[in-house]
């Protein structure tokens, strides 16, 4: 099976996007459906995992650094992942679940690119 562009926007990415309050929606969209589509290749994000090729490192890391002083937010993102599947394997969530890897690849990219970096700084 394959998904089109048009699919994902619809069906993915932008009724993610509204569930999270993102402002900034059409340059969101855009971004991942560029990234979706591996037109934008992060040098940190090559070998991950699902259409975003996110690495269970930064998935991590993004719970961890960001999300866990964020209740609210977290929240909202925890909703969107399978109940008893993230639990077992959250990283699977990442390759299984389009609207909770594009939720987690709209933090990456929008929110706050500058404190979500995998450097130095954050490591």
């Amino acid at each position: 099976m394959q998904i089109t562009n048009q699919d994902l926007l619809e069906w993915i990415i932008k009724p993610t996007l509204q569930a999270l309050g993102c402002h900034q929606a059409t340059a969101a969209q855009n971004l991942l459906l560029a990234v979706a589509n591996q037109r934008i290749k992060p040098k940190h994000l090559n070998r991950g995992l699902g259409i975003y090729h996110i690495d269970a490192l930064t998935h991590q890391r993004v719970w961890d650094k960001y999300l866990a002083f964020r209740p609210e937010l977290a929240s909202k993102i925890r909703g969107l992942a399978s109940q008893h599947a993230f639990l077992a394997n959250p990283h699977l969530e990442l390759t299984t679940n389009l609207r909770y890897a594009t939720a987690i690849a709209w933090l990456l990219y929008v929110v706050h690119p500058c404190e979500l970096r995998l450097d130095a700084a954050i490591a």
